[in-house]
């Protein structure tokens, strides 16, 4: 019997699949685990390497190896790769990170047998950037919660703190995506958030994976100056807020609102007087009530002609000099 379906997600990975596979096929555990690899329609070596490692391991290895990419920003290449999981439990994984513990799978398998009304366990994980643009760091620091619930993963801002290689989830609890899921670019939070419907999440206090983060990553494609992405993500969200039934209305309109603002800003729409000031605005209602200084940012920066603020504070300045 299997008790757990690995499924690693990858799309032109030559340079990192080795080492993704043999660090999934080095995990010591006391039952047995499948490995599916979905390639979605690489254009690399990829799919050589991955017919390479099935031909050594034809019974742990799956190959899904589509000839035509599915699109759906990977998503379609995951639910693929899902829908053929027998495991009593999936571990998921991109084919360009990697796990840095043979005994991750048993800790976590061992977790969610002990703990029924848990949907999900995870643990810690190292960002390490290819290009050295940035210093590595950890995802979660030391004031991680243990136990996380659906109102730990809504937020005013960005709720992201379980890497796509930490995460192992109980299978069949999944069956049906709305579809607000397949429009957005986002996998992993729309995903919690419908794993969370369901139950908690349990915390494992150790660094076992690494994120690796490259020009060939999602994250290196999208940009929160770009107004697609950012249309997407409020779109994203507002398909949560429903999909909850507007219990985080409150909290979610200002999360929305961040993304507004951030379109005023945006290549596309930065430089247009009047859809740069109706986005603006449009995130100065959202997120009422809202802070003192985010109002007065909003106003000075969008909604006030510059000119105006201009002439006010040399008009300010020279009265104080009057006055003084």
């Amino acid at each position: 019997m299997i008790k757990v379906s690995v499924i690693i997600l990858t799309y032109n990975h030559e340079r990192f699949i080795r080492q993704t596979i043999d660090n999934v096929l080095n995990q010591q555990t006391d039952f047995e685990y499948e490995i599916i690899i979905g390639d979605d329609a690489s254009t690399d070596s990829n799919p050589r390497i991955i017919e390479e490692y099935q031909a050594r391991f034809p019974d742990k290895i799956k190959p899904l190896l589509h000839k035509k990419n599915l699109g759906g920003y990977g998503k379609n290449n995951t639910l693929a790769a899902l829908g053929i999981c027998k495991g009593q439990y999936i571990a998921a994984l991109d084919g360009d990170d990697y796990w840095t513990n043979p005994l991750k799978l048993q800790m976590q398998v061992d977790f969610l047998d002990k703990n029924p009304d848990f949907v999900a366990s995870f643990h810690n994980a190292l960002i390490h950037f290819e290009d050295g643009s940035h210093p590595d760091y950890y995802v979660n620091d030391e004031n991680q919660k243990a136990v996380v619930t659906l109102e730990d993963l809504i937020g005013e801002d960005e709720v992201w703190f379980m890497a796509t290689s930490a995460v192992m989830f109980r299978n069949g609890l999944l069956n049906e995506y709305p579809q607000w899921f397949h429009d957005s670019k986002s996998g992993d939070i729309p995903r919690y958030i419908l794993l969370g419907k369901h139950g908690k999440f349990g915390y494992i206090n150790e660094v076992m994976s690494v994120y690796r983060k490259n020009g060939g990553g999602m994250s290196f494609t999208d940009g929160k100056q770009d107004a697609d992405f950012l249309f997407n993500r409020i779109g994203m969200y507002e398909g949560i807020d429903a999909e909850l039934d507007y219990r985080f209305h409150k909290t979610l309109s200002k999360n929305i609102a961040r993304y507004y603002l951030m379109l005023a800003n945006s290549i596309q729409y930065g430089d247009n007087f009047f859809i740069s000031r109706f986005y603006a605005l449009k995130s100065l209602i959202l997120s009422r009530p809202n802070s003192t200084e985010h109002r007065k940012a909003v106003w000075q920066k969008y909604i006030v002609p510059h000119g105006f603020m201009k002439f006010y504070a040399n008009t300010k300045w020279k009265l104080e000099q009057m006055i003084k």
